[in-house]
C-alpha cells in the first residue's frame, strides 16, 4: 500500500507559518492559517501587531499550502482555502493562549492512520501543564478524495468540546506529516468556517484578464446564517452534500 504523506514528497522543511484571523463574536477567535505561507512557522504571528490576539504556537507548527494552489499540502476540502496547519517534527504541536478562554474548542482536522488518528487536551497552564480541563481522541477521517481529487487528505472534518474553567493552552498530538488542522476556533465547542469572496473590483480584473497574471486582492466575508463573514459548519458540509 501507497504510504501517504500530508506534504508531498520533495516538500523543503523551512520556515512557514500562516494564520488569518476573523471574530464571530467577542470572546470567538477562529484562526484559518491564509497568507503564513508554505512550509512557514507559525510561531508568534498571533502575538504582535497587527494581530496581536495573545495566540503563541509552538516552533514545529507550520503552515502548509494545497497542491492546487502551488503548496506540497497533499490534501483537499480545507473549510478555508488553501492552507492548513501541520507538523513534521515532534509527536505535536502546542498553542498558547496567554489571555486564556473559555467555553469549547473546535477545528477541522484529517488523519488517515487507525495506529495513532490524534489526540488532542486542553490545559488550565502555559505549555500543556496544570490541570487537563478537557480531552478528546480523534478517529480517522475519510480517505474518499472528495471534494478535491488531487488531495489524498481529504475532507477535513469538523470536531470540538466543551470545557469548564479557563484554559491557556491547548496540544494537539499524531503523528507527524500524518494528521493537519485548520480553522481552529478558540471560545467555541463548534468550528466556524471563513467564507471569502473577491472584491468586485478584483473579480472584474479577473474577469478582463482572464485569470491570467497574478494579482493579491483583498477579501471580504459574507455568510449565510446571519453571522456576518462566517458559516457554521453544518453550512459547510452542505455545500459538499
Amino acid at each position: 500500500m501507497k504510504k501517504l504523506f500530508l506534504a508531498s514528497a520533495g516538500a523543503t522543511f523551512f520556515a512557514l507559518t500562516t494564520l488569518a484571523l476573523g471574530k464571530a463574536e467577542a470572546a470567538t477567535i477562529v484562526l484559518d492559517f491564509e497568507g503564513i505561507g508554505q512550509l512557514n512557522p507559525v510561531g508568534n504571528f498571533y502575538n504582535q501587531a497587527p494581530n496581536n490576539f495573545g495566540i503563541t504556537f509552538s516552533p514545529n507548527a507550520l503552515a502548509l499550502v494545497d497542491t492546487d494552489a502551488g503548496g506540497t499540502g497533499n490534501f483537499g476540502g480545507e473549510p478555508s482555502p488553501e492552507t492548513i496547519l501541520f507538523f513534521q517534527e515532534g509527536s505535536g504541536v502546542i498553542f498558547n493562549a496567554l489571555n486564556g478562554f473559555d467555553t469549547g474548542f473546535s477545528f477541522f482536522y484529517t488523519s488517515l492512520l487507525p495506529r495513532f488518528p490524534g489526540l488532542v487536551t486542553v490545559y488550565d497552564g502555559l505549555n500543556a501543564s496544570g490541570n487537563i480541563l478537557a480531552t478528546l481522541e480523534l478517529a480517522i477521517t475519510p480517505f474518499n478524495q472528495a471534494p478535491d481529487p488531487t488531495g489524498d487528505y481529504s475532507p477535513l472534518v469538523p470536531i470540538g468540546v466543551s470545557f469548564s474553567g479557563i484554559a491557556k493552552s491547548v496540544e494537539l498530538q499524531g503523528i507527524p506529516d500524518q494528521i493537519g488542522f485548520d480553522n481552529i476556533t478558540i471560545g467555541s465547542a463548534i468550528p466556524i468556517v471563513i467564507q471569502a469572496v473577491p472584491e468586485p473590483t478584483a473579480m472584474l480584473g479577473i474577469l478582463a484578464l482572464g485569470a491570467v497574471g497574478a494579482t493579491t486582492a483583498r477579501k471580504k466575508y459574507h455568510s449565510k446564517n446571519g453571522v456576518p463573514g462566517y458559516l457554521s459548519w453544518s453550512e459547510w458540509l452542505a455545500r459538499f452534500l
